[in-house]
């Protein structure tokens, strides 16, 4: 089983079309999209492994998958603010 996290393109990198920033609860990150077989637009939810966009997802997947993060013990995100 592999642990994923859901974030929000905020952008698209220029010089490299492998990369985007990502917005994971109000953290930037940058995060490796080759291997989604479409390029994600900005403002699209992508879960994330290891630092790779695994598939992207929409807003209710990533609601579903930040919940079940704070099963986990993370209970004082605000979620409704990100998603």
């Amino acid at each position: 089983m592999c642990l994923g996290i859901p974030g929000r393109v905020i952008a698209l990198h220029d010089s490299n079309p492998h990369l985007a920033s990502v917005d994971v609860l109000g953290e930037k990150c940058t995060v490796n999209i080759g291997m989604l077989e479409e390029p994600p637009e900005p403002g699209d939810y992508v879960l994330i492994h290891v630092g790779f966009a695994m598939n992207k997802i929409d807003a209710a997947g990533a609601r579903q998958a930040l919940d079940g993060l704070q099963l986990m013990g993370n209970n004082e995100t605000e979620v409704d603010q990100w998603v």
